[in-house]
């Protein structure tokens, strides 16, 4: 599950940087991410990785929600005027 975390962390940041329209996926992605993470912390062994694939999820769903509106304000904005 640590690993796991990881690359949908990674997948999730990679999306909220360079996929703006696809923030709604790379959020539930991070969420996933997440989850699968905290089940990964309770494991000794693959503590640290659970620990980074934590952090990179969190960071990626903070991003992909936070572009997302920003393109979705965007929009709305252009359709105001």
């Amino acid at each position: 599950m640590a690993v796991a975390s990881l690359v949908l962390g990674i997948i999730s940041i990679v999306i909220g940087l360079f996929v703006s329209a696809w923030g709604w996926a790379g959020a539930i992605i991070g969420i996933i991410g997440i989850i699968l993470g905290v089940q990964g912390r309770k494991d000794p062994e693959k503590k640290g990785l659970a620990t980074a694939g934590l952090v990179c999820s969190i960071i990626g769903t903070v991003l992909c929600v936070l572009f997302f509106l920003a393109c979705a304000a965007c929009l709305g904005t252009l359709a105001m005027a």
